[in-house]
């Protein structure tokens, strides 16, 4: 009998669509301003590669929604571990959770959410275990993911059936929850996690942008303002390569936020979903976006609020993608990724993509 161990942080991920940039002791607020859980489900998806194995696999879990219902709901009899019962839910569940995981030796922890909940297990067990995380949180810069949950799924079966090998050791990377909603990036180094060597399901760590790409960002920005047609409305998405198109425009930047720009004017600063939703009804919009350098995704990491039922609006044809060279590069030729949570979504946007390099200047890039 194989035995593992299965973690949701319900509250994962909540503050994306409604612009919190991440959910960090703000579930509440997140809750006020609409917010649904979005971790649960992804931990679902995480559990369907498994089911084949359902005879043969005990799983260890928290009650109710910290992985319990998620469990059941796949057809799974999980033997229920910790102390949470219901309601509010915090890190100190997740680090109990899994301590008590390791006690009962469990050989792989999975889990669903995003960096906080990534520190929460490492500072819990340490390099003990293999983990592998479900990508559900706001903020997912750490190398310790799969691309997907459905990835993370099969990733865990590929370990139960004894074909996945080599495991090395993986930066827990989080953020300033504070100074990243100021528009402020500081990353903190919290420890390393023992996960699965296998580029083609694991997501890589985040990159920076060095110096010498700010002449082609601005180039970037140039081009995309010369296009810009007039009485459209255009989402700029968050990242340092979309910044110098609020700076040419001469408007206010949210660094980390999506900014509504028609005409030159700045419609709506830091968006979220519903507000995006309300703006774009009836109107003609384009969305524009960056990958995350190192890592390739266009959107499911830290944009949240570009959700699938935006997307599925704007069409694949509305969808602008900008970024220098040297930042495709560092794909080292893997493509772009999306990561929605709508399958459907996925695969519209999934094939090629132009994505402009500089000034007058354009790739063609497979998205997957």
């Amino acid at each position: 009998m194989k035995s593992i161990g299965f973690i949701v942080n319900p509250i994962a991920g909540m503050g994306g669509r409604v612009g919190l940039k991440g959910t960090d002791g703000l579930a509440e607020e997140a809750r006020q301003r609409g917010a649904l859980p979005l971790a649960p489900a992804r931990g679902q998806k995480g559990l369907i590669p498994l089911r084949n194995f359902e005879s043969e696999l005990q799983i260890f879990t928290p009650a109710k929604e910290m992985g319990e219902a998620e469990a059941k709901r796949e057809g799974f009899a999980p033997t229920v571990i910790g102390r949470h019962t219901t309601g509010e839910t915090g890190a100190a569940d997740t680090r109990y959770a899994a301590k008590e995981m390791v006690q009962q030796g469990v050989e792989l922890i999975l889990f669903a959410g995003g960096d906080g909940t990534a520190r929460d297990i490492y500072s819990a067990i340490g390099e003990k275990v293999p983990v592998i995380g479900i990508p559900a949180g706001v903020k997912i810069h750490s190398p310790v993911f799969a691309q997907t949950a459905q990835k993370a799924g099969e990733l865990a079966k590929l370990f139960l059936a004894g074909q996945l090998h080599h495991f090395d050791l993986a930066e827990v990377l989080d953020i300033d929850e504070e100074a990243y909603r100021n528009g402020q990036v500081k990353t903190r180094l919290h420890g390393y996690l023992n996960v699965p060597v296998e580029r083609l399901r694991m997501q890589n760590r985040k990159s920076g942008t060095p110096l010498t790409e700010k002449v082609s960002q601005n180039s970037i920005a140039l081009d995309i303002i010369d296009n810009m047609a007039k009485g459209v409305m255009y989402l700029v998405g968050p990242g340092s390569t979309t910044r110098p198109i609020m700076e040419n425009l001469g408007l206010p930047c949210t660094l980390l936020g999506v900014d509504l720009v028609m005409d030159g004017q700045l419609i709506a600063a830091d968006a979220t979903e519903k507000t995006i939703l309300k703006a774009t009804k009836q109107r003609n919009f384009k969305i524009i976006v960056t990958p995350i350098g190192g890592q390739g995704y266009i959107f499911g990491r830290g944009n949240h609020q570009l959700s699938h039922r935006v997307l599925r609006l704007a069409g694949k044809e509305n969808i602008i993608v900008i970024a220098t060279r040297e930042k495709l590069i560092r794909l080292r030729g893997e493509p772009l990724l999306v990561d929605t949570g709508d399958i459907s979504v996925d695969q519209m946007l999934g094939g090629y993509i132009r994505v402009t390099t500089g000034y007058k200047q354009q790739m063609i890039t497979r998205v997957r």
